[in-house]
C-alpha cells in the first residue's frame, strides 16, 4: 500500500484522508473512490480504483483505532514510525494535519460502531424502459423498471447496485416504500 500511496499527490491524499474523517464524523455518507480516482487519473497519476478502495480502507482503519484509542497527534505519527513504516514523507505529514485538525471529533461511541455494520442508503435513480425485441423473439413490448441504489458501505466506499423489475414487481416495491413511509410517520 505504501507504494501505492507514494504516487497519490499530496493534494488528492489529503483530501481522501478528510473525507474519511467526514465519514468517521458521520458528515457524509462515505468516501466516492470512483469519483476521487477519476480525478487522480485524470492529473496523469496511474491509479486504480482497487487500490484506492484498499488505501481509503486502510486509512479508516487507521484512524477509527487511533480514536478508539485516544491517541494525540505525536502518538499518532510515532507509532506509524515506529512500526517500521514505509509511508512517505508527505502521507505522513498529511496524516498528522489531519488528525491534528479533526481527529478529536471522531465519535467513537458504542452506538455509533454497531450500527455502521449495515451501510448506508445514499440515493435512489430509477427509470422506465421497453423492451422492444431480442435475438430469440421478434416481438416482446415488455415493459421494465430499472432502479439504481447508491450505498455506503460500513468502511464509507460508495458503491452503485442496480437491478430491474417487472411492473408488478415495482408496484409491490412501491407499496412497500408507502408502508415504511407511514409507520415512519408514526415514529
Amino acid at each position: 500500500a505504501a507504494d501505492k500511496i507514494r504516487v497519490i499527490p499530496q493534494d488528492f491524499f489529503a483530501e481522501l484522508c478528510e473525507q474519511i474523517i467526514q465519514h468517521l464524523n458521520h458528515k457524509i455518507p462515505g468516501v466516492n473512490t470512483a469519483e476521487l480516482c477519476q480525478r487522480i487519473q485524470t492529473s496523469g497519476v496511474e491509479i486504480n480504483i482497487d487500490d484506492l478502495a484498499k488505501i481509503a480502507n486502510i486509512l479508516s482503519f487507521l484512524f477509527s483505532t487511533a480514536a478508539r484509542n485516544n491517541l494525540s497527534t505525536e502518538e499518532l505519527v510515532t507509532t506509524l514510525g515506529s512500526a517500521g513504516s514505509t509511508l512517505p514523507k508527505h502521507a505522513l505529514q498529511v496524516i498528522r494535519h489531519v488528525w491534528n485538525e479533526q481527529g478529536k471529533a471522531i465519535a467513537v461511541s458504542e452506538d455509533a460502531r454497531n450500527t455502521a455494520t449495515v451501510g448506508q442508503f445514499v440515493d435512489i435513480k430509477w427509470k422506465l424502459g421497453v423492451a422492444m425485441s431480442s435475438d430469440t423473439c421478434r416481438s416482446l413490448k415488455y415493459p421494465y423498471v430499472t432502479v439504481t441504489l447508491t450505498v455506503a458501505d460500513p468502511s464509507g466506499q460508495i458503491t452503485d447496485k442496480s437491478f430491474e423489475m417487472t411492473i408488478p414487481q415495482f408496484k409491490n416495491f412501491f407499496r412497500q416504500f408507502k408502508e415504511m413511509a407511514s409507520v415512519l410517520e408514526t415514529v
